[in-house]
Order: structure tokens, then sequence, then C-alpha cells
């Protein structure tokens, strides 16, 4: 399939995806994360139920994709990307599929729909939900065009990727990436509200760190309207 033009990383961006395909942007909606320091992330509404991270992909991030372990956690929804430059839209439906947000959407709502109908797949099977998906290319197309800077072409290569980070009802701090074979646990034990103190920890010390030249790194948290 052809690549799509890449989504900005922009909270409003985001939540009017979200409301295109069905969520009630009075109840959730996406903020900026303008630091990773204390005060900064208390800035943030709470609680927050999914993170998403930009970053620049490296040699470094690439060599450990390949080298990382999967893990098989139950209960989450995991989507394989197959189509170019589509991490964003990858990322927003791994953070409300996998967030107490998607008991928030109507049963006959655009993403309900797709998330029920991937469950009942296998992970290889479900790429097709999202090729073939009508209303999610138009989304990400009429959105992708909407950002505050001069979209990229479809076809230009970005380096930059989105990956999302959840916390499972069990209390594990869970990566998500479509470019991957599956879901990533970083962490066992987090607290019942600190998903984001637990993301900004892990995404400091693992990819900030080991890429301290790079620039490009963006938070943008998913969690109640305001």
């Amino acid at each position: 399939m052809s690549p799509w033009v890449p989504l900005e990383a922009n909270p409003e961006l985001f939540s009017e995806w979200c409301a295109e395909l069905g969520l009630d942007q009075a109840k959730y909606s996406f903020h900026d994360v303008f630091g990773l320091d204390e005060e900064l992330l208390a800035m943030v509404p709470a609680p927050v139920e999914a993170v998403l991270f930009l970053f620049p992909l490296t040699p470094t991030t690439e060599a450990e994709r390949t080298e990382e372990p999967v893990s098989s956690e139950e209960g989450l929804l995991w989507l394989k990307q197959t189509i170019e430059n589509a991490c964003g839209t990858i990322g927003l439906l791994h953070a409300v599929a996998n967030s107490r947000v998607r008991a928030a959407l109507p049963a006959d709502s655009a993403l309900a729909t797709l998330f029920d109908e991937a469950e009942s797949l296998a992970p290889e099977q479900r790429t097709r939900l999202i090729s073939e998906n009508e209303a999610l290319q138009k989304t990400h197309a009429n959105l992708a065009a909407q950002g505050q800077s001069v979209a990229p072409e479809a076809d230009e290569d970005v380096n930059l990727h989105f990956v999302v980070f959840v916390r499972t009802p069990s209390g594990a701090l869970v990566e998500l990436d479509g470019r991957r074979s599956g879901p990533i646990v970083r962490a066992r034990h987090v607290p019942k509200d600190g998903l984001l103190k637990a993301t900004a920890q892990f995404v400091q010390s693992h990819y900030m760190a080991r890429n301290p030249n790079a620039v490009q790194f963006n938070l943008i948290a998913l969690g109640p309207a305001v």
C-alpha cells in the first residue's frame, strides 16, 4: 500500500482525530507534556490514560528494535504497522484501545467497531482492518494536511516515529510499537496514577540518554478533557 502523509505531533489534531472516529471530546482529549521534571508533569490533566512518544530513529534505536523481546501481556490489543508513515494513527489506535478511554466510545462508532473486529482476529490478520478502513484513511489524510507545519510528501523519508505507553490493569508499563512484533513490558509495578511519571523516567533513561545528540522528542498525554 502507498505511504501515508505523517501526522504532526499535535494534541489538538489528535483530539480531532478521535472525535471524527467517535470519541466525545467533552470526556477525553490530548495534552502537551512540556517537560520531564515533576512540576511540569503535574501540569498535565490527570489521570493520564496513555502517552504517545515521538522520537527520532537512530542506529541505536533501530538495533534495539530487532533485539528486544516482546511480551504476551493479557488484555492488550496490538496492531502491526504495515503502511509507511502510519505510526501516528497506529499510536492513536493503541492509546484508545488499551486504556479506559475505550469504554467511552459509542458501540457503533468507527473506533469501537474496528477494535471489536480486531480482537476476533490474529495479529497478522488485523493489518487489513487498517489498510481497508475508509473512515480511518480519510481521517488520517484530512488531519495530516491540517498541522501547523508544512506536511512532508507521503513518499518523503521521515526519520521520526510514534510509540505509545499504557499501564495494564496488573500495573505493568507497556510500550506499544507497530513496527515491532508485539508489546514490550518496560516496568512491572507502576502505581495506579503513575503512568506519566513512569513513562517520563523510562523515556529519559532509555531513549534520551542513549541518543544525547537527538532533539526531536515529544510526549503527548491522553487524559480527561479540560
